[in-house]
């Protein structure tokens, strides 16, 4: 088993919580740190095994491009802002079903 996967993890949320104390800080950027933070705390717990880690960070740098694309002309767009929000649930959802679905980390 490779740390690198839960080294990301948690260096994605440590990055998302320090953002999401900054003043001025969209919904989206906020949820978005919310849930980097529950990524890493299902590492922390061993509630969610490398696999499941590696697929749920790659499902956050996803939104991340898609927010970043979506920016880059200087405004969010109502379409690209509602497309935000259901990838971000989409993700909630994966987050919740993989935390709670009795598949544990096994330390050896």
């Amino acid at each position: 088993m490779s740390l690198r996967t839960p080294l990301i993890a948690l260096a994605l949320a440590l990055f998302a919580a320090g953002a999401a104390q900054a003043q001025g800080l969209s919904r989206i950027d906020q949820r978005q740190a919310q849930q980097a933070q529950r990524i890493s705390q299902g590492v922390a717990s061993g509630q969610l095994t490398p696999r499941e880690t590696q697929h749920l960070v790659a499902q956050q740098r996803h939104i991340a491009r898609y927010e970043r694309h979506a920016r880059a002309d200087g405004y969010l767009r109502a379409h690209e802002r509602q497309h935000l929000r259901e990838l971000q649930a989409h993700a909630s959802r994966d987050i919740r079903w993989q935390k709670r679905d009795a598949q544990q980390r096994h330390w050896r």
